[in-house]
């Protein structure tokens, strides 16, 4: 993937060129006098000699850029903390009083979700002072905003967590008729589902998660926020417990 258009891309090779060789130093009129032809001529030869000012430019652009998506993260976390962590539609499980929430954005359909899965549903049970925040985010196809609404109408019935259970433990590609088998294991009263399924308010709800989403730079699913650690991706148990630790140290 080009990580710079390919003029502005000569313009840092040259200006590595003309700084490494001290020909930049050569008087305004002279440098300016470059026709385009001669300026790729050069770039070309000097690329050849020098491939490493490539990798060192794309690294440096990375770095950059890493820093200012995680400084758009931080303030982006700083006003939307009510919304990631109290929003009071989104489903929870914990004690009330916990010293550290940890906040999972997934979709049903994601394989990486329902990896982690397991390991989330452990740290639960081990770790009493710990409050989880499950945020549906159906960025994978229309059987994701099924399973999602669903999931949001089994919480009207109180029994989010039964059927978060049962589509997390399918595998294979979802379908409306296997999510709907799985909200009926769970113990849903399916006529009712049906009809919270149609609220506006799980619509504005999931939309929410979508713009969200998109302000605190999350990309993708699973991705987690431990008080101000974010986490984007699937990790073990192991690591999660770390990381609660850490927060948990740091004041939750």
């Amino acid at each position: 993937m080009p990580i710079l258009k390919p003029l502005l891309q000569a313009s840092v090779l040259v200006a590595f060129l003309f700084a490494g060789t001290g020909a930049f130093a050569q008087s305004s009129n002279e440098a300016s006098g470059l026709t385009k032809e001669q300026v790729e001529t050069i770039v070309r030869d000097y690329l050849r000699e020098n491939p490493e000012v490539v990798i060192e430019a794309i690294e440096a652009y990375r770095a950059k850029q890493q820093l200012a998506e995680e400084q758009m993260r931080e303030q982006a976390l700083a006003a939307k903390r009510d919304q990631i962590f109290e929003d009071p539609m989104a489903p929870t499980n914990g004690v009330t009083d916990a010293d550290v929430t940890l906040v999972e954005f997934f979709d049903y359909q994601c394989g990486y979700c329902k990896k982690v899965f397991p390991d989330i549903m452990a740290v639960m049970e081990d770790d009493k002072k710990l409050r989880v925040v499950f945020k549906e985010l159906p960025i994978l196809g229309p059987e994701s905003v099924i399973a999602a609404r669903a999931g949001m109408a089994a919480h009207k019935q109180g029994k989010y967590m039964a059927y978060h259970q049962a589509v997390m433990d399918l595998r294979g590609k979802l379908s409306e008729k296997r999510i709907m088998q799985a909200a009926a294991e769970a113990g849903l009263d399916m006529e009712r589902l049906a009809k919270d399924m149609e609220s506006p308010e799980i619509d504005d709800y999931l939309r929410a998660n979508l713009q969200l989403a998109q302000e605190i730079g999350v990309n993708g699913t699973p991705a987690m926020f431990i008080g101000n650690q974010f986490i984007p991706g699937a990790i073990d148990r192991k690591a999660l417990v770390h990381l609660i630790d850490q927060e948990r140290k740091a004041g939750g």
